[in-house]
């Protein structure tokens, strides 16, 4: 299990490493002149220059990202081109939104994917499992911003149960406000996430129900629902627990968008105005902190799946 784990761990650090250089070289194609843009329309062509040295900007570009490297190395993600704020402040500051939101997200794709998923497999001859079935494809194939919208429509502009956009100035200080201004985000993400999730669940029920120790433990007395709930969720909970890796990187991915949707200010809105305003340490920093949080969080699903999985252990 230790050999294992170190073995994840470099392939984790490797990750990171390609990561890093592929952040870099792809930021340093993008049209534009950082030092023009900080100069404005009127600066001279001294000023800029004068950026340009003050940033290292005119140094080879194997220097600046050995540069990079260095001061992630000390835990500095760089500072700000156009706030001069340090990067890591501002995306803590961020993180109030966007941890929360996907959190919320996530909690709300496995309320209803996990049951449901369970239920259509159950009842897949039957009516009701059809109608999941059919509504899960439907709701997979939504996209996140007209999900949103609609979703918008009815609980804000219809009902006016929740806002629309925004989040209140005061952040967390009013628990309540904030609250229900990440909810239709949370619900946006959640729904189109939870029915690709609930789908991957219908799936491996399914499969879990024709195995040898269902039918067994079915020929023991038990019915076969009774069987399937008792012996094969557990086999189901593991396949569901490598899966969602991909679905928190699925609720990544959404929350820039649905940030910018609804006007609240996380690191998705951040990393989007960021990118408009060429502030490259800042997007260095941030691309690679979300990188490696889905990289961190694929390791620890490898080495969790491995210790809840006696199969796994064996084949070692």
């Amino acid at each position: 299990m230790i050999r294992y784990a170190l073995t994840r761990l470099l392939l984790l650090l490797a990750g990171l490493l390609v990561a890093s250089v592929l952040i870099f070289a792809t930021l340093r194609v993008l049209p534009g002149d950082v030092a023009q843009l900080i100069a404005g329309a009127q600066g001279t062509p001294e000023q800029v220059a004068a950026i340009r040295e003050r940033l290292n900007l005119d140094q080879p570009v194997v220097a600046q990202y050995l540069e990079w490297i260095g001061g992630l190395l000390r835990g500095d993600l760089g500072t700000s081109l156009i706030t001069g704020a340090p990067v890591v402040t501002e995306l803590v500051q961020k993180a109030d939104v966007t941890v929360p939101l996907g959190l919320m997200s996530l909690l709300i794709a496995l309320l209803f994917s996990l049951p449901l998923g369970v239920l259509s497999a159950i009842r897949r001859n039957r009516a009701g499992g059809t109608a999941i079935n059919v509504g899960s494809q439907a709701l997979a194939a939504v996209p996140v911003v007209w999900a949103g919208m609609m979703l918008v429509v009815v609980f804000a502009v219809w009902l006016g149960w929740l806002p629309a956009q925004g989040f209140p100035r005061e952040g967390w200080g009013n628990p309540g406000a904030a609250f229900r201004s990440l909810l239709l985000p949370a619900l946006t993400i959640g729904i189109v996430e939870g029915a690709l999730l609930l789908r991957f669940v219908r799936s491996a029920t399914m499969q879990a129900a024709g195995e040898d120790f269902v039918r067994t433990a079915a020929a023991k007395g038990l019915t076969r629902t009774q069987a399937l709930l008792r012996h094969g969720l557990p086999s189901v909970g593991l396949s569901v627990i490598t899966v969602l890796a991909l679905q928190v990187a699925g609720i990544i991915v959404g929350s820039v968008i649905i940030e910018e949707l609804f006007a609240l200010p996380g690191i998705g809105r951040m990393l989007v105005a960021d990118v408009g305003a060429r502030d490259l340490p800042k997007v260095q920093g941030e691309l690679l902190v979300l990188t490696g949080f889905v990289l961190v969080l694929g390791f620890v699903v490898d080495i969790v799946h491995r210790v809840l999985d006696p199969r796994q252990r064996e084949a070692q």
